[in-house]
């Protein structure tokens, strides 16, 4: 056997053995990896929200700006009588900009982007071709709102699964 065969085997044999020793370490829980457990925050009240007036609040930690909203249609994951309240992530998924709110959707004034709040925040023009990342909410019999997680990435990070 020559020596580029026999390097070419130790390299092999180096890289399975580390992959197996990364893998085993990964949290598991019924043969898939475990999701990140976001926090649950209020992060207003029904009672006090207007029709077409956003709220600013971060979520799930301070680098993370979002907006809480009621709409004048029902949206999807909307919650209340109507489900017409919503939030998302208030990045734009193309660079990063920051989002404004205007007749039920949100638009990025850096490229034009545009996105429906009552469809999944689906993005519909401009150059950004990923949708907004929805924040799971959760209404209590008094009416506050809680952020109980997000469905996508947030733009910026490189996952939301947990691995430790």
């Amino acid at each position: 056997m020559n020596n580029l065969a026999r390097s070419r085997r130790k390299f092999l044999q180096s890289a399975t053995a580390s992959a197996l020793l990364f893998f085993a370490g990964v949290s598991r829980e019924s043969g898939a990896a475990t999701l990140t457990k976001y926090p649950s925050r209020k992060i207003g009240n029904i009672n006090t929200l207007k029709a077409n007036e956003p709220i600013d609040f971060h979520y799930p930690d301070s680098q993370s700006p979002c907006l809480l909203m009621m709409v004048d249609q029902a949206a999807i994951g909307g919650v209340g009588a109507q489900k017409n309240v919503v939030a998302f992530s208030s990045l734009c998924t193309h660079m990063g900009c920051p989002l404004t709110f205007s007749q039920n959707r949100l638009l990025c004034k850096c490229h034009y982007s545009m996105f429906d709040v009552a469809r999944n925040g689906q993005s519909y023009q401009g150059l950004a071709s990923q949708w907004l990342p929805q924040v799971i909410l959760r209404l209590d019999a008094a009416g506050n709102i809680f952020a109980e997680g997000i469905e996508g990435l947030v733009y910026g990070r490189i996952g939301n699964l947990k691995i430790s």
